[in-house]
């Protein structure tokens, strides 16, 4: 039975180690795009009905939380309905090994949410520029599966990030355009190259 239990082990360890080796094949390009589209949509919304996001923090960010969780949906079901076709045995491990890479990164941005709105909240003004860094770090992990030229995305967002940063430090503003922007160019390349590296449709191997 100790040496079944070891066997197992061994076949688990075998199969995340081809997953993390395993070009991962889930995101769709038409998927990607739609995210963008969804954080134009934000900005666009954002511009014509809420004039002034500093003087309503909690409104600007709970917009963009919940279009983030719109878009993390669409790519959870795409990335579930690919894997499985795409990965066939490995789909599991493949999923799992594409949520350890961009985790860490996603984690941080959401507690660094947490905390400066609950210990600095005059300091909420950078969480745009953060999140976009977040964003771009969490692209570099992941190129070890993913093509690796989606790092000029992980550099776009990381670049533009450090770029809205550096431009909110005097006004502390909170600029619909200055959240969005990033994320619709961002997304637009990253479905780019992701349609290059043969991810043409959704729907097509």
């Amino acid at each position: 039975m100790h040496d079944l239990d070891r066997a197992l082990a061994d076949i688990v360890a075998i199969r995340s180690q081809i997953a993390r080796d395993t070009a991962f094949r889930g995101l769709g390009a038409a998927t990607v795009a739609a995210t963008g589209g969804i954080a134009l949509a934000t900005a666009a919304g954002q511009a014509l009905f809420l004039d002034e996001g500093a003087k309503h923090p909690a409104l600007f960010f709970g917009i963009w939380i919940a279009a983030a969780l719109i878009a993390f949906a669409l790519i959870g079901i795409e990335v579930m309905r690919r894997t499985r076709r795409l990965h066939s045995g490995l789909a599991d491990a493949m999923v799992w090994s594409a949520i350890e890479g961009f985790l860490p990164a996603a984690g941080a941005g959401a507690c660094l949410g947490l905390v400066i709105a609950r210990f600095a909240p005059e300091e909420i003004w950078m969480l745009p520029g953060l999140w976009q860094v977040m964003a771009g770090l969490g692209l570099f992990a992941s190129s070890r599966i993913l093509p690796r030229s989606v790092q000029f995305a992980g550099a776009w967002y990381l670049l533009a990030g450090l770029a809205v940063l550096a431009a909110g430090a005097g006004s502390h503003g909170l600029s619909p355009w200055t959240m969005g922007l990033p994320f619709v160019i961002g997304q637009a390349g990253l479905a780019a190259i992701i349609h290059r590296a043969g991810g043409t449709a959704d729907g097509e191997i």
